[in-house]
C-alpha cells in the first residue's frame, strides 16, 4: 500500500491498526507515531506477555497459584489497554507540542500566549512518556512475580516480558529528556522520579533476564 507522506496520522487507534499499516505509518514522513509511541508499544507487548505466560499456568497442577494468577492475569490485562493508551497520548502529545510551536508570535500577547501554550504541550509530552515508565514498572513487576510459578514451557516469554518492560522505559527516558530540556529548569524536578525508576527498571529486567537464562539452561 503506497503512503503519502504528506498526510495526517492515521486516525485509527493503535489498538485497532494492523500491524503492517502502523509500521508503515512508523515509517513515514508524518509527525506520529514515534518513538514516544512504540515505547508504549513495548510496555503493551510486554504485559500480553505477561498475561500469555499467566494463562498457560491454569493447569490443574497450578491450582495452589490459582489467586496469584489470576491477579497476574487481570494487572497484566489492564496494563496493555492503559500502554495502549498511551501511544495514543503520545501522539496526541507530539501533535500538539507542533502546533504550539507554530503559534503565532507577533505581539507580546502573542508571544505570551504561545509561551504558555508551549509549555504545557512540553509538559504533557514529557508526562506520557513518564506514565510509560510507570506501567514498565508494573510489567516487570509481574512478570518477576510470575517467574517462580509460571508454565516452565513458557518461561522464555517471561524474559521477553521483562526485556520489552525495559525497552519501553529506556525509550521513554529519551523522550522526557528531549522535552525536560527543553523547559525552565523548575519543571525537571517533576520527572526525577521516573528518571530514577529507570535506572532501576533496566537492573531488575536485566536479572530477569539472567534468570530467565538460567531456568532453561539449567
Amino acid at each position: 500500500m503506497s503512503q503519502d507522506t504528506t498526510s495526517s496520522p492515521q486516525t485509527t487507534t493503535f489498538g485497532e491498526a494492523a500491524i503492517g499499516r502502523y509500521l508503515e505509518d512508523l515509517a513515514a514522513k508524518i509527525p506520529a507515531p514515534g518513538g514516544g509511541a512504540v515505547a508504549a508499544l513495548h510496555a503493551a507487548q510486554g504485559a500480553a506477555l505477561v498475561a500469555m505466560v499467566a494463562r498457560y499456568t491454569t493447569r490443574a497442577k497450578d491450582a495452589d497459584n490459582r489467586p496469584v494468577i489470576d491477579r497476574i492475569i487481570a494487572a497484566a490485562d489492564a496494563a496493555r489497554e492503559r500502554a495502549l493508551a498511551l501511544a495514543e497520548a503520545d501522539a496526541a502529545a507530539f501533535t500538539a507540542v507542533g502546533a504550539a510551536y507554530k503559534l503565532p508570535k507577533s505581539t507580546d500577547t502573542e508571544t505570551a500566549a504561545r509561551t504558555e501554550a508551549i509549555t504545557a504541550a512540553l509538559l504533557q509530552a514529557a508526562r506520557v512518556p513518564a506514565a510509560v515508565v510507570a506501567e514498565a514498572d508494573e510489567i516487570l513487576s509481574l512478570a518477576t512475580d510470575l517467574l517462580p510459578i509460571g508454565n516452565p514451557n513458557v518461561v522464555t516469554d517471561i524474559g521477553a516480558a521483562a526485556d520489552a518492560a525495559r525497552a519501553a522505559a529506556t525509550s521513554s527516558q529519551l523522550n522526557i529528556a528531549i522535552n525536560v530540556a527543553s523547559l525552565h529548569e523548575d519543571h525537571g524536578a517533576e520527572f526525577a522520579p521516573a528518571l530514577r525508576t529507570i535506572e532501576e527498571i533496566v537492573a531488575r529486567a536485566d536479572a530477569l533476564h539472567a534468570d530467565v537464562v538460567a531456568a532453561i539452561t539449567s
